[in-house]
């Protein structure tokens, strides 16, 4: 008896196993995709990758058919989420938000980098890219672009300029300001923006080149001054801003975010994503959206993605090597 109760529960556990391989078997079959699709965010709530993917998600959601998940997983520069993308199955289910500051800039200055961005990432969407803002305190004497930066050069190392960190993004665009301005500065390294700013408020830094996006409420208050705006243009909302292209002829400075799959991603699931995310950009309501976060949309192809990464190695090397940093 207990034999034949051994064979019925093997016969019943192999029919158990058999379905259950079937349906996996169905499911590889369907098209893609045909469940849901986390996207990690290599940083914390409210980061611009974040609050992008929070627009986007549910719109691209509905086109796709499938559910979009974001995993936010701050940490080390963003080193930590980047890693989690970079040992993912290529198969699309699971996505990434890369940003130039952890893509590029942290490979160039950090010494042991266990990703290469342009090796184990496939580049599926430049979604969009922010400009940064040159701001001073409400203390600072300088009312204009052009003050700032002759006060600047007859007073070498005497401004105090905030960023949040040695070697991160927004020191080396005040290294490329400074150059291309042609003045010296102090950098003052602090642990995060909100920090700069809060000295700045009470005038213990004079100025910072940081985010539009994170400035500009400070700006619009009356706790800091806003100079200009590293953008090709002005905006339309705030058309007494200036650009310092105005002063220093061909001059932006910005980060961009986009949408990243590990290396291997089938190209037909990478042109499926592009196809879908850049048709959600292209709305009026998304677009609208954006400029009001202060960000530019791009509508553009994987492969001008890849050519924007490649480009950006090659723009802040240069400049790593100019100013001789010593990698961290």
């Amino acid at each position: 008896m207990k034999t034949l109760q051994s064979i019925a529960l093997c016969a019943t556990l192999a029919l158990s196993l058999g379905a259950t391989l079937n349906q996996a078997a169905h499911a590889d079959a369907q098209p893609y995709p045909n469940r849901p699709i986390k996207v990690i965010i290599p940083a914390g709530p409210g980061d611009s990758c974040d609050t992008m993917l929070r627009i986007l998600g549910p719109k691209v959601s509905e086109r796709l058919g499938q559910s979009i998940v974001i995993d936010n997983h701050p940490g080390s520069s963003g080193q930590l989420g980047l890693n989690l993308i970079k040992q993912a199955q290529p198969d699309g289910y699971t996505l990434g938000c890369g940003q130039g500051g952890n893509m590029v800039i942290v490979p160039l200055t950090y010494q042991k980098v266990s990703y290469d961005a342009r090796k184990d990432f496939t580049p599926i969407s430049l979604m969009g890219s922010n400009f940064l803002a040159l701001v001073v305190s409400p203390n600072a004497p300088f009312k204009t672009t052009e003050e700032l930066f002759a006060f600047a050069r007859k007073n070498p190392g005497q401004v105090t300029f905030g960023t949040n960190g040695e070697g991160a993004f927004i020191h080396m665009a005040t290294e490329q300001l400074a150059i291309q301005a042609k003045f010296k500065y102090l950098h003052v390294p602090y642990k995060s923006m909100p920090a700069v700013f809060t000295e700045m408020f009470g005038g213990q830094i004079d100025a910072t080149f940081t985010s539009f996006v994170a400035v500009q409420p400070l700006a619009e208050s009356g706790k800091l001054k806003m100079l200009a705006i590293a953008r090709e243009a002005r905006l339309p909302e705030y058309p007494n801003v200036p650009t310092l292209s105005e002063t220093l002829p061909g001059f932006t400075s910005g980060g961009w975010f986009g949408m990243i799959a590990p290396a291997g991603t089938p190209p037909e699931i990478v042109n499926l994503l592009n196809k879908e995310f850049n048709a959600v950009l292209a709305t009026a309501e998304v677009t609208d959206r954006m400029k009001k976060l202060g960000l530019d949309i791009h509508v553009e192809s994987p492969q001008y993605f890849a050519d924007t990464l490649n480009q950006d190695f090659v723009k802040w090397g240069k400049l790593l090597n100019d100013i001789h940093f010593k990698k961290m």
